[in-house]
């Protein structure tokens, strides 16, 4: 049985948000992590990300000590994260995120 390594798609709007923020070095580290994880269920994500949050299909990292929300959309059936937003703290507050649910 072959293992699979998560598609993480796309690091180019990933690492440009990262610019946005001044976050290019944690968010090319979560790319990495996520990129060569093998994560099948919401645990495996939380054994390297133990503060992730899933509602519906999204998945929430918090970054930089809870500051800054990585919203990514999951499909583990097909080992597939989507990189939907990274957003402020309060921009996450006013919940325009949950039309990716």
């Amino acid at each position: 049985m072959r293992t699979l390594i998560m598609n993480v798609i796309a690091k180019r709007n990933i690492l440009k948000a990262g610019e946005k923020f001044g976050l290019v070095a944690e968010m090319n580290r979560w790319y990495r992590d996520a990129k060569s994880a093998n994560w099948q269920s919401m645990g495996d994500v939380r054994i390297a990300y133990a503060s992730t949050d899933k509602v519906g299909r999204v998945l929430i990292f918090n970054i930089r000590g809870n500051q800054f929300r990585l919203i990514t959309q999951v499909n583990f059936a097909i080992q597939t994260i989507f990189f939907k937003a990274l957003m402020t703290h309060k921009e996450y507050d006013r919940g325009e995120w949950k039309k990716w649910t």
